[in-house]
């Protein structure tokens, strides 16, 4: 690939983050779980050149992902590519070591983290730096006042927040205002058919301060791909199986599973993979900037990119409602 190429999809479709003039692919490549730790390099590497190739040019990661070692590894893939040509994302909050100041969303840290993860990602700016959950015990003005000199400074283009209420993010984005500094322009919560805790409070928000919304965990850890059947049956090799396990709890009951294979004559009749029926359905609406997905293998991405270039009718995303009608968590 040459640093000067350019995606290869027609069928990928970019959406604005709000009401901000940047865009990202409708679906974005993240690297939670899999880059850096249990994704081989070379493999992680394939995933992105072929993401690229199918026109996603939103990646999404965090310092925190395999402690590091995820930034390092989506740097050194994303290098065959022209830097203007895609949105990096990364986040900062969590404990990167033990000392009092390692952790949260002080001053220090944040820029801190921010000159770690440049270094990692082997790049001169972030475009949109989140901060991966708030921060209790930091004044909000002393994060929001550190994300705009960053901005002023030029090593950040965008800053964005992740799992923040909306009573929270009302407060961030007035404050900001008020001060003339630089907003909040996205939120990244999870969101899915199965999980729509978001519709209540945080996305109605969002869609009022024009913030962009880019959703993680859209196929609800893989369950609305269909592969899970059963409980006492689970697919060796899955995430289900493995060290990421304990994150899927919300979803591996049978009342569950058996709800979502209820998708499959739904996906059926629409004419496409259960994969991207759950992605469109995240997409159905323009309140929802993008979706990310997770790929250990390039023909993964060959499936879920499919997803925005869908165009199916109402009917079907009702028909999903139906289908998960009772299990489908809506309150935190």
């Amino acid at each position: 690939m040459r640093a000067t190429d350019q995606p290869q999809s027609a069928a990928m479709h970019y959406r604005h983050l709000g009401r901000w003039g940047v865009r990202v692919s409708a679906v974005g490549l993240g690297s939670w779980i899999t880059y850096g730790g249990s994704v081989a390099e070379e493999a992680a590497a394939a995933c992105i050149a072929r993401a690229w190739e199918l026109g996603i040019t939103f990646f999404d990661t965090a310092n925190i992902y395999a402690r590091g070692e995820a930034e390092r590894v989506v740097g050194r893939a994303l290098k065959p590519i022209r830097r203007d040509g895609y949105v990096l994302a990364t986040k900062l909050f969590w404990p990167m070591d033990s000392g009092p100041n390692d952790r949260g969303l002080s001053r220090k840290h944040v820029v801190e983290q921010l000159h770690h993860s440049l270094r990692r990602l082997d790049t001169e700016y972030i475009d949109l730096y989140q901060c991966h959950r708030y921060d209790e015990r930091t004044p909000l003005d002393e994060t929001c006042r550190a994300m705009d000199d960053l901005i002023r400074q030029g090593k950040v283009l965008y800053w964005g927040v992740s799992e923040w209420t909306a009573e929270q993010i009302e407060n961030a984005v007035t404050l900001c205002r008020n001060s003339g500094w630089s907003e909040p322009i996205s939120n990244q919560p999870q969101y899915s058919a199965l999980y729509r805790v978001i519709e209540r409070e945080v996305l109605p928000a969002c869609v009022r301060l024009g913030m962009g919304t880019v959703v993680w965990s859209p196929l609800a850890m893989g369950v609305l791909t269909g592969k899970y059947r059963s409980v006492d049956e689970l697919p060796p090799g899955s995430r289900a199986t493995g060290d990421a396990a304990s994150t899927m709890g919300l979803y591996l009951r049978q009342d569950v599973l058996d709800a979502v294979q209820r998708l499959r004559e739904v996906a059926d009749e629409a004419g496409c993979t259960m994969a991207q029926l759950a992605l469109a359905w995240c997409l159905r609406t323009r309140d929802v900037s993008g979706v990310i997905v997770g790929a250990s293998r390039p023909e993964q991405l060959d499936d879920t990119a499919a997803a925005a270039d869908l165009s199916l009718d109402a009917g079907v995303f009702d028909a999903v409602d139906r289908a998960l009608d009772g299990v489908a968590i809506t309150e935190p």
